[in-house]
């Protein structure tokens, strides 16, 4: 398994998550709209302590999340990737992803998220990925299917309804 520091899409430019990203992860967890699916507004201490937790994933596991800037003109645009979760009991990897509103309806998620995937089954060797999001949130939910998801089964995550999706190796598209 080799770690994946960056990496390039058609669109987008990916560096594995840093102390320094701190900035622009506040700027995402202090916007509402984005933060509405994601548990809610965040404060900057509790974004450090977000960020703690995902750069020591990095360090457990040689991979994690990434942050994406736009090619054109380098700009901050979300973040995405894979990490070890609980889920019902069982761990599993999860994709995660988050635009900033500004960038939403442009299929940018499906972009990161297929890159991500890519990774995740080619150079980490994993062998399926879930992923699960509010039942309300069709957004995100079409994304997952864009690439290549298929519900699973309705569940519980913090107390809330959520669907999981997940993908196997062999089933990307």
């Amino acid at each position: 398994m080799s770690i994946v520091d960056s990496f390039r899409t058609d669109r987008l430019t990916a560096e594995r998550l840093r102390p320094d990203h701190f900035g622009d992860l506040c700027r995402m967890h202090r916007d509402p709209r984005v933060t509405a699916t994601l548990g809610g507004v965040r404060s900057d201490e509790e974004t450090q302590a977000w960020l703690q937790r995902n750069l020591e994933h990095w360090e457990q596991y040689g991979f994690g999340l990434w942050m994406f800037h736009d090619l054109t003109e380098g700009q901050f645009v979300g973040r995405a990737g894979l990490r070890h979760v609980e889920v019902e009991g069982q761990d599993e990897v999860e994709l995660g992803y988050a635009l900033l509103a500004e960038y939403w309806g442009q299929g940018l998620a499906t972009e990161m998220a297929r890159a991500c995937l890519q990774i995740g089954f080619e150079q980490l060797g994993l062998v399926d990925v879930v992923a699960f999001t509010l039942t309300t949130n069709l957004a995100s939910q079409r994304v997952m299917q864009k690439a290549g998801f298929t519900f699973e089964r309705a569940i519980r995550h913090v107390g809330l309804p959520h669907v999981l999706y997940r993908l196997g190796r062999n089933s990307m598209v």
